[in-house]
């Protein structure tokens, strides 16, 4: 298991810029989010493989900046548009390979006609994926129909082997959900976090500024996949700064550390 940041929580500072400032800072994994079309060049993705290499950092994940177009994209009837999707979407799986990263962050639709409906066009992305050797898992989104810890339940045994998950720990909150129901929806296919803590204050706290039991649940993720990559998340107005978001970070690392002992 292993701690990381996520280049989202600097937005909207360039790309380029949030890495440089999370690995200056010293940590040493990330997820990166793509914010726009530009940043999928080939040249783009080099230049961040050499930061990492140069801080000797790994990128786990990647987030795609067409995630609020995935319901236009995967899930209408319009099958030109769906093969246009696959198309474009090699390229973020293009740069995964790249920079290193084996997980793809995938929202999905808001409003899926049937589950089969929804596993059949996720099936097609995911094994699009596997060509590249990623894995397109799907994220609980509060705006989503991946938001029901029932309805990932029920994918997740429809499509076995080709599923992959992704757990955010506040958008389960968003939800009305403990965030604890989706790990025994999705079992040991849970393959990445993006954590945050939560509480009185809100739901996405820099660690140590609410209640969550971070015990309990990495107990509960060490025994479903130990070599889960657990990436702190943050929104850009829920922490003061750089120094307030590499110490959540930080606590983090240590609290993981400790479970890995």
């Amino acid at each position: 298991m292993i701690a990381g940041v996520s280049t989202a929580c600097l937005f909207p500072k360039f790309l380029e810029e949030s890495l440089y400032e999370l690995l200056v800072n010293g940590v040493s994994c990330v997820e990166i989010f793509v914010n726009t079309h530009s940043e999928l060049k080939k040249s783009f993705a080099h230049g961040a493989a050499a930061m990492l290499k140069r801080f000797d950092a790994k990128c786990t994940a990647l987030h795609p900046f067409t995630c609020e177009m995935e319901q236009l994209l995967f899930f209408s009837d319009y099958e030109r548009r769906l093969t246009d999707a696959l198309e474009y979407y090699k390229l973020y799986f293009r740069f995964m390979n790249i920079v290193g990263a084996e997980y793809f962050v995938f929202h999905s639709g808001k409003s899926v006609k049937s589950k089969e409906f929804f596993c059949e066009r996720y099936s097609r992305l995911y094994r699009l994926g596997k060509e590249f050797g990623v894995t397109v898992a799907v994220e609980n989104v509060s705006r989503c129909q991946s938001g029901s810890s029932s309805f990932i339940k029920d994918i997740a045994g429809m499509l076995g082997n080709e599923f992959a998950f992704v757990l955010d720990t506040k958008q389960a909150i968003r939800a009305g959900e403990n965030p604890f129901r989706f790990l025994d929806a999705a079992g040991a296919s849970t393959k990445h976090i993006h954590i945050s803590d939560s509480g009185e204050l809100g739901d996405c706290l820099p660690i140590g500024k609410g209640r969550f039991d971070f015990g309990l649940f990495f107990d509960k993720l060490n025994r479903l996949n130990p070599d889960c990559s657990v990436i702190l998340e943050l929104y850009r107005n829920n922490f003061s700064g750089i120094s307030e978001l590499i110490s959540s970070y930080n606590i983090l690392n240590k609290m993981i550390e400790r479970k890995s002992q």
